[in-house]
């Protein structure tokens, strides 16, 4: 575990001048900041496809850190949190390349530089955290003005570390409509701190793994007062355990040794208890079983993504489905998205008739993805919609589902960048939106909550239309097509991100998929069948709808972003003077 750096000015030597907003008397080297960006990266292997990867997760905050803990001030605070960020998310996203290249036709130093400046971006928002924490608790806010350590192990430092880190999350996930992939809460879901989630959500599990991170190093730094300390060269023993101003610090004093102790153990104790709370919460039942268990079949058709919008590959696309949905009955049945890639209205006649037929006949659900648009009077088509459109037994009304947390570059252009997509050659890249609560379809007598591809990294969505909905669902489906990115560490991610939603709903979520990873979870966040990326097939398995609200659904991110702000609050009033004093000044 790092130590702050310090470095006594001699007696009659002056400090190297430094700018009013960093401390005078050193500066980071430059290796510091390469160690932070390191670390960011080893933090990619937290999340899937590693196992448990919570718990390296949780070894490598407690290194960041103490590591920040050697800043000088806001700035080389900034500087390492986001260079820590861009570790993380150049390791963790780089898989973007693959569907601006690969399957956008970007040339490749292109789509190279847009991954580097997407990351440096996402790295914004570490870096903003790093620096409000600085402002609150660390040196910038100390009120230090030589080069006297930089942060003092103090429960306001660890809070306000915690607190800014959710912040940060919380501002990246919805900025510009958000990007919230890589939340460090997504890799607790096999971790120490799942049993959070449907109390605070992702965030709030973000919140948890930061505060116990810190608490440890905390618990750290109170030890070291308790060591044996080496006294310098030429030091007398009238000067051992006194500060520059001569004021004793209780290194080397015994009287204060249990004080020390207690600064150490109380931290460490917190770090564990919660810890053990993190293990023992999935025990409590949040939501209760509802309805009768639906039988389900997830389809996987594996249509290539460069002969999808094809003229024959989309004939080949809908014989496909149309064989694999009348293959064999279920209560409810779901493609991918787009599984259809054609108009609504413009149906191939026998795939209609033959999915309605099937579904009468056998009293199974269908849902498929298609596109949705609104043909005017006039012959022309308008609000294309990235759409689900749902099929029930005996009756002849359609259910329509419109995605309306769109993606940027893929399914609408932001302002400014129309270069930007102009340079790609993806088809059909400006939808309408839909509303942001619709009704649910129902199967049998059990409400379904759909979503479309990444709609379900959003989780105070999927909980506000739990909350908001007449008819709460109890059984979630997520329809998607991760083709656009290979065979990457981007299926087995997106497949943990579902695994967050059932554990913040206390819902199973169900996952179909063009290439991978589709599957069925339950409402323990516990896989109960997948199906093999890039294979044709049929995942048939049994699922159990719950009911109720877990305290996430009830609240959404409410209780963490009020939590945050006012501990913030806190340590920036009143942060400095409990440092002062602390240290024995006034």
């Amino acid at each position: 575990m790092a130590d702050p750096m310090t470095s006594r000015s001699r007696p009659g030597v002056s400090a190297p001048t430094a700018s009013a907003d960093e401390p005078r008397g050193r500066t980071l080297p430059r290796w510091h900041y390469l160690v932070a960006l390191a670390a960011g990266a080893a933090n990619t292997l937290s999340f899937a496809p590693t196992p448990h990867g919570g718990w390296l997760q949780l070894a490598i905050f407690a290194f960041f850190f103490a590591w920040l803990t050697r800043t000088t001030g806001w700035k080389s605070a900034a500087l390492t949190g986001g260079a820590f960020g861009f570790g993380n998310f150049m390791t963790g996203v780089w898989w973007l390349y693959v569907s601006m290249h690969d399957y956008g036709g970007m040339a490749a130093p292109l789509a190279g530089a847009a991954v580097v400046l997407f990351s440096l971006y996402l790295a914004l928002y570490p870096a903003l955290a790093a620096a409000i924490w600085s402002f609150c608790a660390g040196h910038a806010r100390n009120g230090a003005t030589d080069d006297s350590p930089p942060f003092s192990p103090t429960w306001h430092g660890s809070l306000a570390f915690a607190s800014a880190w959710a912040i940060g999350e919380w501002l990246r996930g919805t900025v510009f409509t958000g990007f919230p992939w890589l939340a460090s809460g997504y890799a607790q879901v096999d971790g120490p701190l799942a049993g959070f989630a449907p109390v605070v959500g992702v965030y709030g599990v973000g919140w948890m793994l930061a505060l116990v991170a810190a608490l440890i190093v905390q618990a750290l730094l109170a030890w070291r007062p308790l060591l044996p300390s080496r006294e310098p060269r030429g030091a007398t023993s009238a000067d051992a355990g006194r500060n520059d101003d001569g004021k004793g610090d209780g290194k080397g004093d015994g009287n204060n040794a249990p004080r020390s102790l207690a600064r150490s153990i109380v931290p460490g104790g917190v770090a564990l208890a919660l810890i053990v709370a993190g293990l023992l919460l999935p025990l409590v039942q949040w939501t209760l079983p509802a309805n009768a268990p639906l039988t389900v079949r997830l389809l996987q058709g594996d249509v290539k993504q460069e002969m999808k919008f094809e003229e024959a590959g989309m004939r080949a696309a809908i014989d496909q489905y149309q064989q694999m949905i009348t293959s064999k009955p279920a209560d409810l049945i779901v493609t991918p998205e787009t599984a259809i890639p054609v108009l609504a209205q413009q149906l191939p006649a026998p795939f209609a008739a033959k999915v309605r037929e099937f579904s009468d006949s056998t009293g199974s659900a269908i849902l498929f993805g298609a596109i949705g648009g609104t043909i005017t009077p006039e012959g022309q088509v308008i609000d294309y919609t990235n759409s689900l459109f749902g099929v029930t037994p005996g009756s002849h009304d359609v259910y329509r589902y419109d995605k309306h947390h769109l993606v940027p570059f893929g399914e609408f252009v932001p302002w400014g960048f129309r270069w930007f997509v102009n340079l790609m050659n993806i088809p059909l890249g400006d939808f309408f939106r839909g509303a942001p609560v619709q009704k649910p379809f129902m199967v049998h007598n059990q409400p379904v909550a759909v979503n479309i591809c990444y709609e379900d990294i959003f989780g105070e969505e999927i909980a506000r239309t739990i909350r908001e909905s007449d008819t709460p669902a109890g059984v979630l489906v997520n329809s998607t097509n991760l083709a656009w990115f290979g065979d990457t560490i981007a299926l087995d991610q997106h497949l943990q991100i579902a695994r967050m939603r059932t554990l913040e709903t206390g819902r199973p979520m169900l996952r179909a998929t063009n290439t991978g990873m589709t599957a069925a979870i339950d409402a323990n966040g516990r896989v109960i069948g997948r199906l093999t990326p890039y294979t044709v097939g049929s995942l048939d398995v049994k699922v159990q709808g719950t009911s109720g609200n877990t305290p996430y659904v009830t609240s959404g991110n409410n209780t963490v972003l009020a939590v945050s702000v006012l501990l913030l609050a806190f340590g920036f009033a009143f942060g400095p003077g409990i440092t002062r004093r602390r240290n024995g000044k006034q």
